[in-house]
């Protein structure tokens, strides 16, 4: 994908893409919460987006109103996606945003087209559509409107606070359609969060939202990840972050363990090197054979997370259920183990 497939009307003249397409409007901000952010404005020309069938997600269809993510979460997968538009993939996905401006009507004439077929939409599933630019856009109002109009189901995944503020919408929603709301908490150690995810609202934070949610009908599951490890994965860490999760009032929690794909990859490693250099040696070896870490490994985080969420009174996710993901199981694999999904 190139800007010349993002855009309307808008063909390509020359490599650099970003700035020969007239439909590309490039703003920045003098406010403290935007310094240093470049967005870029596009009137994109389709806003759903078919999972390619080989995907291990559970839904066909996805919504994306923003590419690149503010709140710079170093190991986010999604950061691979910017250099399809000639973008750095380091500081570049964190501060150059596009904006689909025209988001919510093309959902609203999509949805309209007689080819559809009211299927499930995720959102939240690439980068986070609550993330600080919606602040300023309020695209999401207007997706939650078409997609309550149409009584289409969907679900939401975000590390952001301002989903609050659509509160009523979703419930308005809820009442025609199957929503599924899902926060992801990985940890809740503070040190680790300033420097892992310094773009986002604390762990503590997230989890008020969970039980703000909760209390007004929405019931909201955990996305418990990514479990780090050696940084987020010890016994201890392991079930304060349950333990949170439970007093939050999540419906469910599903743990998934880092993984590092290329993009995200030599980010992250290079913010391994520079904060916990020690560490750098036992994660190439440990992701030596590819972006996963080892099975045992995974199951080992699965095990002892659904034993803690049975201590604590919650249990994981179900399958079915709007944006609760299950492990995916083979016939070589009869008992139950993680399948790490590319949501974060």
């Amino acid at each position: 994908m190139r800007w010349d497939n993002l855009v309307e009307n808008s063909p390509m003249t020359g490599n650099s893409a970003l700035f020969a397409a007239d439909a590309v409007t490039t703003r920045t901000f003098d406010t403290p919460e935007f310094r240093g952010i470049t967005f870029h404005e596009i009137r994109a020309r389709s806003i759903l987006n078919r999972v390619p069938g080989a995907s291990r997600m559970p839904f066909e269809w996805t919504v994306n109103p923003y590419r690149g993510c503010s709140h710079a979460c170093v190991y986010c997968f999604a950061r691979k996606t910017h250099s399809y538009l000639d973008l750095d993939t380091g500081i570049g996905f964190d501060s150059q945003i596009v904006v689909k401006i025209n988001a919510a009507e093309l959902l609203q004439r999509e949805l309209a087209s007689r080819h559809w077929q009211g299927e499930h939409i995720a959102m939240g599933t690439n980068v986070d559509c609550y993330q600080r630019a919606e602040g300023r856009y309020r695209l999401m109002p207007g997706i939650i409107t078409a997609l309550r109009d149409r009584a289409n189901p969907f679900s939401i995944l975000t590390k952001g606070t301002l989903i609050l503020r659509d509160l009523e919408l979703l419930r308005q929603a809820a009442e025609v359609t199957e929503v599924g709301v899902s926060v992801s908490v990985g940890f809740t150690d503070r040190e680790l969060w300033r420097t892992v995810e310094p773009g986002t609202p604390s762990p503590g934070r997230r989890l008020d939202v969970v039980h703000a949610l909760t209390e007004s009908g929405i019931g909201c599951s955990v996305l418990m990840a990514p479990v780090i490890p050696f940084l987020g994965d010890s016994p201890e860490q392991l079930r304060a972050t349950v333990s949170a999760i439970a007093a939050a009032g999540a419906t469910s929690v599903t743990p998934l363990v880092l993984h590092l794909r290329p993009g995200a990859r030599e980010w992250y490693l290079r913010w391994l090197g520079l904060h916990h250099p020690h560490l750098v040696p036992r994660y190439e070896r440990m992701y030596a054979d590819g972006a996963y870490a080892p099975t045992w490994d995974q199951r080992r985080i699965t095990r002892q997370v659904h034993e803690l969420a049975d201590e604590f009174g919650i249990g994981p996710a179900h399958r079915g259920e709007a944006r609760r993901i299950t492990p995916v199981r083979t016939p070589e694999e009869p008992e139950p183990g993680p399948t790490q999904l590319t949501l974060l």
